[in-house]
């Protein structure tokens, strides 16, 4: 049996591996180590999906590996992004701690409920994930914002903050309020029916692809100048550009 065949499942296993990783960086508050776990796993996620297609052997196991995999490194990793970003608004400290490590021993928990509302964003994930999995039509085009997309735009906050420099980005970021609705926002763009066309090349001409390739050079451009900045930036121009292109 050839060997192709298991090359696009081990690379999503690579990609559940990364997001594994991630979620360890996540919950010691590592959000720069977090990103880029995140970002390899993305990585790889593209990558299963064209070898699959490149040896022509999709399947129905790669299919739901690819959402399984995808649950942890684009669902479970930017949920717990987003918990603690709003436990760091509110000063609250979510951090459990074990006083003596025996039968008896109690857990002392101080985890703020508001700050839960972050973990909207893995339920909004896994249920968009689940939609996609019995969605046929879902081949040429997504419907509402894709989980690793979504992912790179919640772990854009933490980067801007470390890197930017930007006192403005850093107390917008870290108001509260702005967090809430940046969550709701996002769980409304991952399962609306808002129809994004895929990066998928079938041929490379430019004009069966020219708001992909509008996408990535602008991508390229706005990174440049931007840098981290650039990411929400870029999100935003993929459905103007989507809804444009409909």
């Amino acid at each position: 049996m050839s060997i192709k065949k298991y090359i696009p499942n081990f690379i999503t296993l690579l990609n559940l591996f990364c997001g594994s990783i991630a979620v360890i960086f996540a919950v010691h508050n590592n959000f720069v180590a977090t990103a880029l776990f995140v970002f390899l796993g993305v990585f790889f996620d593209f990558f299963d999906g064209f070898f699959a297609r490149k040896f022509n052997v999709q399947g129905a196991l790669g299919v739901q590996l690819d959402s399984l995999a995808d649950m942890v490194t684009s669902g479970l990793v930017p949920g717990i992004v987003m918990f603690k970003l709003i436990s760091t608004s509110i000063n609250a400290t979510e951090i459990d701690t074990l006083d003596d490590w025996t039968t008896n021993s109690t857990w002392s928990f101080n985890i703020s409920l508001l700050a839960l509302i972050g973990l909207f964003i893995t339920l909004a994930s896994c249920y968009r994930l689940a939609k996609f999995n019995i969605d046929e039509d879902q081949q040429t085009y997504f419907k509402g914002l894709p989980t690793p997309a979504n992912a790179l735009l919640v772990l854009s906050l933490p980067l801007i903050i470390e890197f930017q420099n930007s006192s403005f980005a850093t107390n917008l970021i870290l108001n509260q309020w702005f967090l809430i609705t940046f969550t709701l926002v996002s769980c409304y763009l991952l399962n609306s029916k808002v129809k994004l066309f895929a990066l998928k090349f079938t041929d490379y001409s430019f004009a069966n692809n020219k708001f992909r390739y509008v996408l990535i050079i602008s991508t390229a451009l706005l990174l440049a100048i931007f840098h981290f900045t650039a990411i929400p930036l870029i999100i935003l121009l993929y459905i103007i550009l989507s809804l444009i292109k409909k």
